[in-house]
């Protein structure tokens, strides 16, 4: 039985008896037992939501001193404050964080990698808790998530440590009850009652890192409570395909109604190889990845439906300082100094080095259509969504303004509040996953991810339509019923267009509503929607970035003051022909809606702190970043929707 066979059989026919009415009104699967919504709306609504967020759990947030939980993080992305680092000698948390609006989903991620690891590390009362590695763990910084990261995840020496009994079996115990506890946590956060506010996904980081810190990760996501006893880890699952073979195995083949995908992330920071063949397994550097088959290309194009575009290690769809898209201003949004972390810091273990087009969504966009014109099949099929990578359990923390930091790879507050910024200066708050469903359940928003009707955001919450067909008239934008006819003439965000009716090329319409919210987390008027255009031609990757809809006249900020000069528009609507349409030609199209400027997180704090660059008497200890070359004072926030595609 095939992959696809497997995850429809899981999803349809299992868990339906018991509600065979709320079945026939859906137009997805429904796959496990809860009350239905009360509000539904078949044409959809968005829901904003994180897929990636770290706890206590995860190594490397352990070693930041992160003790709040999955309990924890659900309850921040509901709305309520949490505590962060540092703490005081009696315990207290000295920061508080909280979130303007609460979210609708999300998925808590912790690191398959050494669960067991950090729950022994951290019970008093065992003899692991005095183990050296544990104890330098605690208490010498970045040692944890060196012996962890480095020996377990490069070298694959985990149960060299001498801490995880035979064969790792003390270990794994403890992971299984840490497991059992994440569970517990998305079942108790997840809104059963017809209210349908939240929804808690059951979920866990797959963190492959090859040579010197190449990053393969992925964020596995389950659709419901039904999830295999343990996490596959990147220890026991040295490449994608074989992550893919025990999923299939444990969960689609092994437990009833268990469906499951994976999202690949941080592809800025792959040196190269996430977009590779996902059989590549060997941890030196220079491996030669295995060319992509006709069966990867399936396969992966079934397993990964989306991509992670922008987290708070940076954005991964172009990048203005390479070829071909130095022209594309847009492309130097958040853009990280080096390509992986074993050069994050100057002369660490590798000589630093920008990223190369192919760590980047955009270049995996085109190449999938290189591929499926040579193998017929596009491996790289992908929907978009952006999510934080929180490792201080704060979901949705996307607000520039107090930003304290989301650790992991940036700055460590567990011993104390760093003076000046509070993280690297090139990291940022991250960003958000929305998903257009029809209400706010697992089964609802996992159909959702499925189909790729979805987009991300840098952190802001603008509502973005995205459509694709051959026939909407011109005047659609004043129409009320355009999203009824979007839908009924073409095809949503992350689709495939319908079979070519006339002669002319596709049309899209795009339809965007400026973040209709207020507080520090708020967006600002939108300036901008663009299309981008892929196609292959002659064998070499193309692209066309189309300005579809401008504000009239000029707007900005100042960064002196932060205060916004100019106006943009609440709402930006347009139908867009593509002229230069070739039906022999595969193509892509998906959509960037662009914010008026605003400051930067670094940049509010440098002004917060009184710093002028042109008095070094005003440049307080840790605030140098402020007035450095690579600071980034004025940021655009944006939205991306997923494609659309056509095939010939």
């Amino acid at each position: 039985m095939s992959h696809e066979s497997l995850r429809i059989g899981a999803s349809t026919l299992l868990f339906v008896a018991w509600n065979a009415a709320a079945q026939d009104d859906r137009p997805y699967p429904i796959s496990e037992e809860r009350e239905p919504c009360a509000a539904y709306e078949p044409e959809k609504r968005p829901l904003f939501g994180d897929t990636h967020v770290h706890t206590a759990f995860s190594f490397d947030a352990n070693a930041q001193d992160t003790r709040t939980r999955p309990r924890d993080a659900y309850r921040f992305a509901r709305g309520e404050p949490i505590g962060i680092q540092p703490y005081d000698d009696d315990g207290k948390p000295m920061r508080q964080a909280q979130l303007d609006r609460p979210l609708d989903f999300v998925a808590v991620t912790d690191h398959a990698e050494f669960m067991g690891e950090m729950s022994l590390c951290n019970t008093p009362g065992t003899w692991e808790y005095w183990h050296p590695v544990c104890w330098a763990h605690r208490n010498v910084p970045n040692a944890g998530v060196i012996l962890f990261g480095a020996r377990g995840l490069i070298l694959k020496e985990r149960w060299q440590l001498g801490l995880c009994g035979d064969e790792g079996s003390d270990c794994q115990r403890a992971a299984s009850r840490t497991w059992l506890e994440t569970r517990a946590a998305a079942e108790e956060a997840y809104d059963r009652t017809s209210a349908c506010r939240f929804s808690s996904f059951v979920g866990y980081e797959w963190t492959a890192s090859v040579g010197t810190g190449q990053n393969l990760h992925r964020n596995v996501i389950f659709r419901n409570a039904q999830v295999p006893s343990l996490p596959a880890s990147w220890i026991e699952t040295p490449s994608a395909r074989e992550l893919w073979d025990r999923l299939e195995a444990d969960c689609l083949q092994g437990i009833p109604g268990c469906d499951v995908l994976t999202i690949p992330h941080n592809s800025n920071l792959s040196g190269g190889l996430m977009f590779e063949s996902s059989r590549v397994r060997d941890s030196q550097a220079n491996q030669t990845p295995a060319p992509i088959r006709a069966q990867d290309a399936l396969r992966r194009s079934r397993w990964e439906p989306l991509v992670e575009i922008m987290q708070h290690k940076g954005s991964s769809e172009c990048d203005s300082r390479l070829e071909p898209w130095s022209t594309d201003e847009a492309c130097g949004f958040e853009k990280l100094p080096y390509n992986q972390f074993g050069s994050k810091d100057e002369g660490a273990f590798v000589e630093r080095q920008l990223s190369t087009p192919n760590d980047y969504v955009r270049w995996a966009l085109q190449e999938g259509l290189r591929i499926q014109q040579r193998l017929g099949a596009n491996p790289f099929r992908y929907g978009i969504i952006a999510s934080t990578d929180s490792h201080i359990s704060a979901p949705g923390l996307t607000a520039e303004k107090d930003h304290p930091g989301h650790g992991g790879a940036g700055m460590n507050a567990g011993s104390g509040l760093p003076e000046g910024l509070p993280d690297d200066l090139e990291f940022g708050p991250g960003g958000l996953a929305v998903v257009w469903a029809e209400e706010n359940n697992r089964d609802a928003i996992f159909a959702a991810m499925l189909r790729r009707e979805t987009y991300g955001t840098s952190g802001t919450r603008p509502v973005v339509r995205f459509f694709g067909g051959w026939d909407y008239p011109e005047g659609l934008c004043d129409d009320p019923n355009f999203v009824s006819e979007g839908y009924a003439s073409g095809v949503p965000m992350g689709g495939e267009l319908p079979a070519r009716s006339g002669d002319g090329g596709p049309r899209f319409a795009l339809w965007a509503l400026r973040d209709p919210g207020s507080g520090k987390d708020a967006g600002s008027d939108l300036r901008r929607i663009q299309i981008i255009k892929g196609w292959i031609e002659n064998d070499e990757h193309r692209e066309q970035v189309v300005d579809v809809v401008t504000a009239p006249g000029e707007a900005g900020v100042d960064p002196a003051t932060c205060e916004p000069w100019g106006r943009g528009q609440p709402k930006m609507c347009s139908v867009w022909q593509d002229p230069d349409f070739d039906p022999a030609q595969p193509a892509f199209y998906y959509a960037r809606v662009l914010e008026s400027p605003t400051c930067r997180w670094s940049q509010l704090l440098c002004n917060q702190r009184d710093v002028d660059c042109n008095d070094s008497a005003s440049i307080g200890k840790g605030l140098e970043g402020c007035c450095s070359p690579e600071h980034r004072p004025v940021i655009q926030e944006r939205a991306w929707t997923s494609p659309i595609w056509y095939t010939p």
